[in-house]
């Protein structure tokens, strides 16, 4: 059976693996392979801890599925972050900052889930629109997105994918989509 919670301090782990996981599976192909295989499961946790994701006052919300009471995948949303920076928020939109689901859980609703409680924890917040940035050549979660009545707004950016060794960062373009709340 699939639930869905709030993050808790303890679940910092059991987050970044399928955060980890979600990037090797879904990113396979469009970033390159040495930075999929260099994620650490560890590091991304502490972040997590850093950071304070579970934290009531964070300005951003991270809830969890589970099935069967095992983690198969997270979403995270709050206000919208101007150039995609933390520090600059826009109190306009809302925002879904992540949607990772274990692999082994793609296609079983857990997505869909997980998209329509950030969905409504927007709305709870007082948003009618929100925005979230999806890799252009990731066709999977687009796909997804689209049926979930989001389109491309037109605005793009590039994530810079750091690299080992000195080497200038490769550069992924990334589209803006946008929805509505209300509908």
């Amino acid at each position: 059976m699939l639930t869905i919670r709030r993050e808790e301090p303890d679940d910092a782990e059991a987050v970044a693996r399928v955060h980890v996981h979600g990037w090797q599976a879904g990113y396979a192909g469009l970033m390159p392979d040495e930075v999929l295989a260099r994620l650490n499961v560890a590091a991304w946790a502490q972040r997590r801890r850093d950071v304070g994701t579970a934290d009531p006052e964070h300005p951003f919300t991270t809830l969890l599925a589970e099935v069967d009471g095992v983690l198969a995948g997270f979403t995270t949303f709050g206000p919208y972050r101007n150039n995609q920076d933390r520090g600059d928020l826009d109190p306009a939109y809302g925002e879904v900052l992540a949607v990772y689901v274990e692999p082994a859980h793609w296609g079983d609703g857990t997505a869909r889930a997980l998209l329509a409680a950030a969905r409504a924890g927007l709305r709870e917040r007082g948003w009618v629109e929100y925005r979230l940035w999806v890799l252009a050549g990731n066709h999977r979660a687009r796909r997804f997105y689209q049926r979930a009545g989001l389109s491309p707004d037109g605005e793009r950016s590039t994530y810079p994918v750091p690299l080992a060794g000195g080497r200038p960062p490769v550069g992924l373009v990334e589209l803006r989509y946008a929805g509505r709340l209300d509908g």
